[in-house]
């Protein structure tokens, strides 16, 4: 952060106060930020898991600040009365949630407006919220930081996109490189005079002068803003694709140029319909299709990534001693989850320890998500018998984790439902398995059972009393009990154990 602006802000940016005072801590008390966009204003309440944040509460209004600039220099008379009555809204909302002062940043319309600073000082005025007008490159900073949030030791080139201004920030290893900002916004865009042919040329040109300022960038591309979203959103309605996740879905330089190329011969009702878009953001569709095509086209990315994360989680990001950002945001909000929901709190690092030798040879991502599905295993359990393994999957697939791929979330969500359940045959995500391999599915199966049959043995969190071993040469599996608990090894629990190894296509052997 610029020391300047640290200074003037008490040394804590936004928010006036500091979030991560105890670095060790997991939780994250409840905290408001609001972003006054050239499009729409936004509250966000974050709580829960520190290191990944649950959103308590998020409202957006579209406001179109920057709407007509390029004519008169002000901001849009109507947006500017609907986003202090969203502001007097948000205010209200944040005294009843206790989050404390709002933190607000604002962005490119009202640091270009020749009225902004008289728009925030009525801010400030009619609803004691101060603004905190960023400039571009602290746009981009803050941005790409929000993308880190959510992929710890990120590379790769974060492009920005708001109603007013693009902005593109390099991140490498958990670091924010090189940024710069650009004129191309939709709302700008769409006001430009010369038509198509004035907008393609302009946004060639900024992009080529970036692409200089910046040089090669062929890794990932991540994308943060509405319109980026929306059009995302347009790309699944086209492919039909099964899981209605934004955050980490994928697309391919050719998907964006045959979703640019959709756009462009589609009416644009019929898109809104098709991807569910508000009519404001979808007006903007078209022109913000035409940036991201050049975008593809001038950086060459091997793939893109779509991220629900930005300025607003940047801005938490920016808090958090390095200790909390070197965290796995995905175990973190599992060992959150696990602290509030599980009926014994302890039991998914004893039942990890339990199952650790079935997948001795997984790899360091398995591992991971082997870990963050002990630490879920127990958190469902308030839910009805008959609905709990499908609660699971849905809880692990459409949940706001960070450092999940798709594929990830649906190992995820079916290791949990295997869990509560022995088949997935007949179930309303069906649809969703073909985003896994058949080897995925047959390894989150095993794991789902190896955790079912810990369940049943219901272990002491401080001395554990089973052993499991798997000899895979000999496929065989043994379990070793200590005498103390023999008896939790009734009915149930040997037929869950003859499960696995069914699963497992090997022998059993039990030892007290």
């Amino acid at each position: 952060m610029n020391k300047t602006v640290a200074s003037a802000q008490n040394d804590w940016g936004p928010f006036r106060r500091p979030l991560f005072n105890d670095p060790s801590a997991r939780a994250l008390s409840r905290v408001g930020v609001v972003d006054v966009g050239s499009n729409s204003v936004r509250m966000v309440v974050f709580d829960g898991a520190a290191r990944s944040p649950a959103y308590f509460f998020n409202e957006k209004i579209m406001c179109a600040l920057g709407s007509g600039m390029a004519q008169t220099g002000r901001l849009n008379p109507e947006g500017r009365v609907r986003a202090l009555a969203a502001l007097k809204r948000f205010r209200m909302l944040g005294e009843a949630m206790g989050t404390g002062p709002l933190s607000a940043v604002a962005t490119a319309a009202v640091r270009e407006a020749e009225d902004g600073p008289s728009f925030r000082d009525e801010v400030e005025r009619e609803t004691g919220i101060k603004l905190w007008v960023v400039d571009g490159q602290e746009e981009a900073r803050l941005s790409a930081q929000g993308v880190l949030l959510g992929w710890p030791g990120a590379y790769g080139l974060v492009c920005d996109i708001g109603g007013s201004s693009m902005e593109l920030a390099e991140i490498n290893g958990g670091e924010v490189g090189n940024r710069i900002s650009s004129d191309l916004g939709p709302l700008k865009l769409r006001e430009l005079q010369g038509g198509k042919k004035a907008r393609k040329e302009l946004i060639r040109d900024t992009l080529s002068d970036m692409h200089k300022a910046l040089g090669p960038q062929e890794d990932r591309l991540f994308l943060v803003g509405g319109s980026w979203r929306a059009i995302a959103k347009i790309d699944m309605a086209r492919r039909g694709y099964p899981l209605l996740v934004l955050h980490e879905y994928r697309m391919t330089p050719k998907a964006v140029r045959d979703t640019a190329d959709y756009i462009s011969l589609t009416n644009l009702e019929s898109l809104k319909a098709q991807a569910d878009v508000s009519s404001a953001r979808i007006s903007l569709v078209p022109h913000a299709a035409e940036v991201l095509r050049e975008i593809v086209k001038m950086f060459k990315p091997h793939d893109i990534a779509v991220s629900s994360y930005g300025i607003r989680e940047g801005l938490l990001y920016e808090q958090m001693p390095q200790r909390l950002r070197d965290r796995d945001p995905l175990i973190e909000s599992c060992h959150f989850a696990e602290s509030k929901d599980a009926r014994r709190p302890g039991q998914g690092k004893v039942t990890y320890n339990f199952i650790e030798p079935l997948f001795r040879k997984a790899s360091a991502d398995r591992i991971r998500l082997i870990k963050a599905a002990c630490l879920l295993h127990d958190v469902s359990w308030r839910s009805h018998p008959d609905y709990r393994a499908e609660d699971c999957f849905e809880n692990a697939t459409r949940s706001n984790l960070g450092g999940l791929k798709h594929s990830e979330r649906i190992f995820l969500g079916l290791a949990l439902h295997y869990r509560y359940s022995n088949s997935s045959s007949g179930t309303r995500f069906e649809k969703l398995l073909p985003l896994v391999s058949p080897k995925e599915a047959y390894e989150a199966k095993i794991l789902g059972k190896a955790m079912r049959l810990a369940a049943m043995l219901w272990f002491d969190t401080e001395r554990p009393s089973a052993e499991l071993q798997w000899f895979p040469k000999k496929r065989l599996i043994e379990l070793k009990l200590s005498e103390d608990i023999s008896p939790l090894f009734g009915e149930v629990a040997q037929a869950r154990f003859a499960s696995l190894a069914e699963t497992l296509e090997a022998s059993t052997k039990v030892t007290f």
